[in-house]
């Protein structure tokens, strides 16, 4: 099971990206994103047993993966803005910005680093594939050496995710509130489980 959900976050991160470049207002989309963080950050710590005011005992997995999406798409708009009074430095600048903040987020800053670099390498398949298996197999160094070595070794299964981005087609589903249906089932998910398994714990 833990294999199988090193799915989810490199299929979000990718498209994150698609969003990026189909959205038709980039700031409407990473408010949103904003939102979606703020309300998963209850959820995820309700899931994890985390305090719900974040870097109180550590600076490593603080709040969901979201955070860490939201700063990533900011890294990028502001990377391939062009906007005449952002300076070169001035992008330089506020992208780091962007991907400290991710930092604490689950996945932390490579998930936004991903992001900026899949971004930039969009309609080069094998080099998107190629920068984020590097941005991952950091991750994978500093979760072995920090948090847990066998479960950051894990953490490679990430690449699984690799042939499904390649079947994408680039079209949208029939359905349009598929996109609705995993703004709620993410933050929701989280909570029930935790939840249940608060009770379990207590009951036993």
């Amino acid at each position: 099971m833990h294999v199988i959900g090193r799915l989810t976050a490199p299929i979000m991160m990718f498209f994150i990206v698609e969003g990026y470049f189909r959205t038709s207002d980039v700031k409407k989309y990473f408010l949103r994103l904003l939102v979606l963080a703020l309300i998963s950050h209850f959820a995820y710590a309700i899931m994890f047993n985390k305090n719900f005011i974040p870097l109180q005992n550590s600076v490593f997995d603080q709040t969901s993966v979201i955070w860490a999406l939201a700063m990533g798409l900011a890294a990028l708009a502001i990377g391939k803005s062009d906007n005449p009074k952002l300076k070169q430095w001035h992008k330089t600048v506020l992208v780091w910005i962007c991907l400290l903040a991710a930092f604490p987020a689950d996945w932390s800053m490579p998930a936004a680093v991903s992001i900026l670099y899949m971004g930039r390498n969009r309609g080069n398949f094998k080099r998107q594939a190629l920068w984020f298996m590097l941005w991952m197999t950091m991750y994978v160094i500093v979760y072995a050496i920090f948090l847990n070595p066998l479960y950051g070794v894990l953490q490679f299964c990430v690449a699984l995710a690799i042939p499904l981005w390649r079947v994408y087609n680039g079209e949208r589903g029939k359905w349009k509130g598929m996109k609705w249906l995993f703004y709620i089932y993410y933050p929701a998910h989280l909570t029930v489980l935790g939840l249940l398994g608060t009770y379990f714990l207590t009951a036993s």
